[in-house]
């Protein structure tokens, strides 16, 4: 069986296409369920205007009437530097890689070609990075010593801001089947008008953590009706709370270790106001490599990248807690 003992490296155009606008454009984007803003202009800008609430004026001459022009509300993401490097054994390049080929009956594994192997370690590379991309936008934060450390992510920059900001936050001990409907209430009923009057745009979400999510499944399927006879028969599908989508951040393998920000979480917002942005194309030294070690007899990658995340407005944010 063959290995790709030639260095491939991803530049320019190459590393856009290729290699990362499949990750985080279109069906990537939709995944991770907020805005996702790649090789933006750096630095990169989260924009929102607010239209003037009365634009109508009483005719009575001619002349000129017109209101204040619409507002402009910008913040900079910060961008930082970040590197994704993996390393694979011999065993462990045949069970992670070659397993993965031999999912296609296309494939021959006694005669692979280079360009096999080389689309199979990219994508094995790209779901590793995506992965932990994801969780450091929810959990990141730069000030912890070790782990999800490259970039601050959303509720580390949500709970910094909250008593300056006046973002309605709130603790809670613990949920269960028995009080998650009233948890999610609450941080409805803490949201902002303005929030509250974007649901019928159709961007609301409640992202929450797993204990969260179960536990309003759990209630949902103990209802005594025919709605949660259908749950209990065929699976809760998506669920939703007041018609809002309520998303699992699937970060409970992670809030065991990362647990500095809290070990539970409900945020209301408009996925319009969560943005992650990614550049490879304005900074240099950014690529992507993979490389066979004949002295270590491993296969090596690497990726070298800029991040970052943020959110935009504080009064299109509601969130609830447990620490």
């Amino acid at each position: 069986m063959s290995k790709i003992e030639n260095a491939k490296t991803y530049l320019g155009k190459e590393l856009e296409n290729i290699f990362f606008r499949p990750l985080f454009a279109d069906e990537g984007a939709r995944e991770l369920g907020i805005k996702v803003m790649y090789n933006m202009p750096a630095p990169t800008r989260l924009h929102f205007w607010h239209r003037p609430d009365d634009v109508l004026h009483k005719y009575t001459s001619a002349g000129w009437n017109g209101s204040a022009s619409a507002e402009r509300y910008t913040k900079t993401i910060e961008l930082h530097r970040v590197k994704a490097e993996m390393s694979y054994s011999a065993d462990e390049y045949f069970s992670l890689v070659y397993d993965s080929l031999a999912q296609s009956a296309l494939t021959q594994l006694d005669d692979l070609t280079g360009t096999e192997l080389e689309a199979a370690e990219t994508a094995l590379f790209r779901q590793a990075i995506m992965e932990s991309v994801r969780a450091t936008m929810w959990l990141g934060k730069t000030a912890r010593e070790e782990g999800l450390n490259t970039f601050d992510g959303f509720l580390h920059r949500i709970l910094s801001d909250a008593e300056e900001q006046e973002i309605p936050t709130e603790m809670y001990e613990s949920v269960s089947a028995d009080n998650a409907d009233e948890r999610l209430r609450s941080v409805w009923d803490n949201a902002s008008e303005e929030l509250r009057n974007m649901r019928s745009e159709g961007q609301l979400a409640f992202f929450v953590t797993t204990d969260v999510y179960g536990a309003y499944e759990d209630s949902l399927e103990a209802a005594d009706n025919e709605a949660a006879y259908r749950v209990r028969q065929d699976g809760p599908g998506s669920l939703m709370f007041k018609g809002i989508p309520v998303i699992d951040m699937k970060l409970g393998g992670y809030l065991a270790k990362y647990y500095d920000l809290g070990v539970s979480f409900i945020l209301l917002t408009d996925r319009r106001n969560l943005a992650l942005a990614l550049n490879t194309g304005d900074f240099p030294g950014s690529e992507v490599r993979m490389w066979y070690n004949p002295d270590l007899m491993e296969n090596r990658q690497r990726a070298i990248f800029m991040a970052g995340c943020d959110y935009l407005l504080p009064e299109l944010v509601s969130l609830g807690y447990a620490q």
